[in-house]
């Protein structure tokens, strides 16, 4: 068990030869109460530990730390019954390897299952898991479990890449705006995910696409940081198309839904949230109007001209055609022009 700043303090008395009774009363408390401390059987407030810095020059972080990591220490403990129930559930909640292989924590002690446990914590921007808990219940997501983990760890990192984003202020009423240049990006021959970042960053979205952890469904989610939206995608997506039905698809969420991303991340809302978000992303791809004239001819020279007359990308045409069973995902239209 770990036992604190009290060791600490207790080699540093030794090393100067100071007298635990000396130094007590350079603190101004009782010779009991700083046997307690030197032994762990009472805690360092604040106020004393801005005295105890005052009076040794030992760092204030430092004394903090110590007795943080110590009541860290005592409550796993108490909850798990030892350090290597802590470190089963690290490993298997938390996914410690995948993390650790992709730097997306630098562990301080990979070996350590309570440091482990701090370091995933700081990571999460979570005083513990019971903080960790309600931060979940904003999330509206149906899985739970390592699912829901996976998903907070996914979307930490989102939000630790989007902090270095150059942003700037979102007005609502540029958004058709946003939506008419993402278009004009798409309907190049390849699409650039540097250059989307850069736009929606310009448009006061924070953006961010980042592969997911290992076996984990998500696609994207929408959150409000701030004042400012944040769309985060992972690249669970087949294709160009797949990839912008997700994007609109989350700002379909912006759109309707930028209120209850203040206080919720969006990941699956309600299924009248879901449903409009999917038709606002199938419209915004491809107009009602101009998809019931694709479907009454799906002659390739017809699609081409459809194509190029309302700038919608080949890809978006024939991807959703065979989405819809109009031609098949093995015929020639299909793969001469869906781009992966």
């Amino acid at each position: 068990m770990n036992s604190g700043f009290g060791k600490y303090l207790k080699d540093y008395l030794e090393f100067y030869n100071i007298s635990q009774t000396e130094f007590a009363n350079r603190l101004g408390i009782t010779q009991k109460h700083m046997n307690e401390i030197l032994n762990c059987k009472a805690d360092i407030t604040l106020e004393m530990a801005v005295n105890i810095e005052r009076l040794t020059k030992i760092p204030l972080s430092f004394i903090i730390n110590s007795e943080h990591r110590k009541r860290v220490t005592n409550e796993l403990i108490e909850q798990y019954e030892d350090e290597k129930k802590v470190n089963k559930k690290m490993k298997e909640e938390f996914f410690l390897k995948e993390l650790d292989e992709r730097k997306w924590i630098d562990f301080k002690d990979i070996t350590n299952p309570i440091q482990n446990y701090m370091d995933i914590m700081e990571f999460l921007k979570v005083k513990d898991l019971s903080a960790l808990m309600r931060i979940q219940e904003k999330t509206l997501f149906k899985k739970s479990g390592t699912d829901l983990n996976k998903l907070n760890l996914w979307i930490a990192r989102c939000d630790e890449i989007a902090q270095n984003q150059e942003i700037k202020n979102y007005d609502s009423c540029n958004f058709k705006f946003l939506i008419s240049d993402l278009k004009d990006i798409a309907f190049k021959e390849k699409y650039n995910l540097d250059e989307i970042q850069i736009l929606m960053n310009n448009y006061g979205i924070y953006f961010v696409v980042e592969k997911a952890l290992s076996g984990s469904k998500v696609r994207g989610c929408f959150k409000v940081k701030g004042k400012n939206p944040a769309i985060y995608i992972t690249k669970n997506y087949s294709g160009k198309d797949s990839f912008y039905f997700e994007l609109f698809h989350e700002l379909g969420h912006c759109k309707s839904d930028y209120n209850e991303g203040k206080n919720k991340v969006i990941v699956e809302g309600t299924e009248k949230q879901e449903l409009r978000a999917d038709k606002f992303a199938l419209n915004t791809m491809i107009d009602e109007n101009i998809w019931k004239e694709i479907e009454d001819n799906t002659v390739e020279e017809n699609l081409i001209k459809i194509s190029k007359e309302n700038k919608i990308p080949m890809s978006f045409i024939v991807g959703r055609l065979a989405k819809n069973k109009k031609i098949a995902y093995t015929s020639k239209l299909y793969n001469d022009y869906y781009t992966s």
